[in-house]
């Protein structure tokens, strides 16, 4: 609970006090009006001052119709009206009930407020004397070495330069599997150092570094507001003055015409009808509960790793029927892997990939790498020499004596060997020839994620029409990948320019209140993420392009959270539509009883509160969501 909350609470406490105190005193003896009035007005101020506070300053800017205002009339006047019990109690359980408002807030804040301690109060720069100094992040230059203990978060991205750790990147990530880290590899800005000490190389300034990106987008996150919010804005801009002109009609025009007929006017009667209609009125739940309900749904996404930019994106993804796909790095992992080798001649495949490897040793090329890699080995340079690189072909070496070509066709053709065929389609394949020997091929593939299939496969559950990759691969590669996935439609080999024309094509095709979304890496993806009416950025963990281009962003690479994002949008927008309907039908009925005298004062409390609280009951339901 936080100090105002505890504030309020005592003053809710003491207001109950005194006024149970005063009911008492009322029951035991017999006390005139004067007195009454005094004993019921402590606690109404008590716990009423702020309320009437607010409603002045709101007369006093211009800005007089609001629930302050509302509450403030229907309060006085029932007490100028000798209604002391009931003005209490109008403002006790309105105060409650914005107790139990501001609790609901804190709660759905707290994955919120759990990604914002990502922040780092401090960094440890290493001296060329090699003493620590802490110092402010944002004073940390790139390129300087700093210092990361076991239990500290890590302040700003930089490349590991010394020691071997497993860092928590749940506040990122929501994934809660450390990820090991050793010499070399880059690690972002908001992860925690859990085991042994790392030295660090800054690669960026705390102000671009992953960290402060994320926090700046979530300290945004609640500017861009949903077309439901911008309804409820409205609709209180025009409901909020309507009710009080209807009230003020409702307390004198029946009066007078009764005067003009010539009956009894019974003013009080009609006076205090009105100000029960004016309690009723309180568009409180419809204020409150819908953009809780979506600032709770971006926190439950932010809790599993899904950063939402703000509730407009939030509400567009349950309509998104289209998704788009970038390939690489998206469904696939982004690194090759060596997945088939097919000796020939007399060859096994353990020579195959020496040879292989050994000829590629010199070379960082990925497809060197997996080769090197498969081979499970560092090739022994003493038994190499000779490797000459041939442009656009691959590498020639000598390897034991033996001169070996490794590339494509070309190379084979320029070794003058004949290739034969053994390989499976959708393969990038590597040919080796061993001393005018054709050796065999491996083939080699950018690997598709684990969880990509499943991911198609939920979302097409979910209802959606078409899934589509755009990549600059060849064709065998995309078809490959869509057929072992399910993708529905596939067009390769394009440029950023031609895949920002395919997502043009699509945005025509589709219905007017459909959406399509677009899911890439962000790294050369930004045109299209723009572009798309809500941009995904996959696997966006380090990357800046991705957090500025994307409307939505998924700390890790897996893209099962797009469904899970899905799931998240149409559970808060249920939500939502039942808090609207709900609290116009209670509202409105409640009016119609008011305005024939059928409702009291205290089914206007349970109008105003008791919706209230319900709706903010049912608005952190969207905190949750089953995985």
């Amino acid at each position: 609970m936080t100090i105002k909350q505890r504030r309020v609470f005592i003053r809710i406490l003491a207001a109950i006090a005194f006024t149970a105190a005063a009911l008492l005193l009322s029951a035991l003896f017999e006390i005139n009006e004067y007195l009454e009035a005094v004993l019921f007005l402590i606690p109404y101020f008590i716990i009423g001052y702020d309320i009437l506070k607010k409603a002045f300053h709101g007369i006093q800017n211009r800005q007089v119709f609001d629930e302050n205002f509302l509450m403030a009339v229907a309060t006085i006047g029932a007490i100028l009206l000798g209604d002391f019990k009931e003005s209490v109690a109008v403002m006790l359980f309105y105060q409650i009930g914005e107790l139990f408002q501001s609790a609901a807030i804190g709660k759905s804040r707290k994955s919120i407020a759990a990604l914002m301690d990502i922040r780092p109060d401090y960094a440890n720069v290493i001296l060329p004397d090699g003493k620590i100094e802490k110092t402010d992040p944002e004073q940390v230059a790139i390129g300087t070495l700093i210092g990361v203990n076991p239990g500290e978060k890590v302040p700003i991205d930089g490349v590991v330069i010394e020691g071997e750790t497993a860092l928590n990147t749940s506040a990122l990530t929501g994934e809660s599997i450390p990820q090991d880290v050793k010499p070399g590899d880059m690690v972002v800005s908001g992860c925690i150092n859990l085991a042994s000490p790392l030295k660090l190389k800054t690669t960026k300034e705390f102000g671009d570094s992953t960290v402060s990106k994320i926090l700046e987008l979530v300290e945004h996150s609640s500017m861009k507001k949903s077309r439901s919010e911008n309804f409820i804005t409205k609709f209180a801009k025009y409901y909020t003055p309507a009710v009080c002109y209807s009230a003020l009609a409702l307390a004198l025009l029946p009066p007078i015409i009764r005067l003009i007929l010539g009956d009894a006017p019974h003013w009080y009667d009609w006076i205090k009808q009105a100000l029960t209609f004016l309690v009723i009125s309180c568009p409180c739940a419809l204020v409150i509960s819908i953009p809780l309900s979506f600032f709770a749904g971006i926190g439950c996404a932010s809790k599993h790793g899904i950063l939402v930019k703000g509730s407009n994106y939030l509400e567009a993804l349950a309509d998104a029927k289209y998704f788009v796909f970038d390939k690489t790095g998206t469904l696939t992992k982004g690194v090759f892997e060596v997945t088939g080798i097919f000796p020939e001649n007399g060859f096994t495949e353990k020579s195959l990939l020496f040879y292989a490897a050994s000829a590629e040793s010199a070379s960082n090329h990925p497809i060197s790498l997996s080769l090197k890699r498969a081979y499970g080995a560092e090739p022994d340079s003493q038994r190499v020499n000779g490797i000459k690189e041939i442009a656009g072909q691959g590498v020639t070496a000598w390897v034991d004596g033996q001169q070996v070509y490794v590339g494509n066709q070309k190379l084979m053709q320029y070794a003058g060997v004949d290739i034969l065929q053994t390989h499976n389609s959708g393969e990038s394949m590597v040919f080796v020839c061993v001393s005018g020997t054709y050796a065999g091929s491996i083939g080699i593939s950018d690997v598709i994620k684990p969880s990509s299939k499943e991911a198609i496969a939920a979302l097409k559950k979910m209802g959606i029409k078409k899934t589509v990759i755009l990549t600059g691969d060849v064709r065998d590669v995309a078809e490959r990948v869509a057929r072992e996935i399910g993708i529905d439609l596939v067009r390769s080999e394009l440029l950023p320019g031609d895949k920002v024309n395919e997502v043009e094509a699509l945005l025509a095709a589709k219905g007017k209140q459909e959406k399509l979304a677009f899911v890439g890496d962000g790294i050369n993806d930004a045109p299209v993420l723009s572009r798309a009416d809500i941009g995904i950025a996959m696997g966006a963990l380090g990357s800046d392009a991705a957090i500025e281009a994307a409307d939505i962003v998924l700390m890790d690479d897996d893209p099962c959270k797009i469904a899970l994002a899905m799931r998240i949008s149409s559970n808060t927008l249920k939500i939502v539509r039942q808090n609207i309907i709900f609290a116009l039908a209670v509202k409105f009925a409640c009016l119609f009883l008011g305005a024939f005298g059928i409702a009291t004062m205290w089914e206007a409390i349970f109008a105003d509160v008791g919706v209230m609280v319900i709706a903010v009951l049912n608005a952190m339901r969207a905190m949750r969501i089953k995985r």
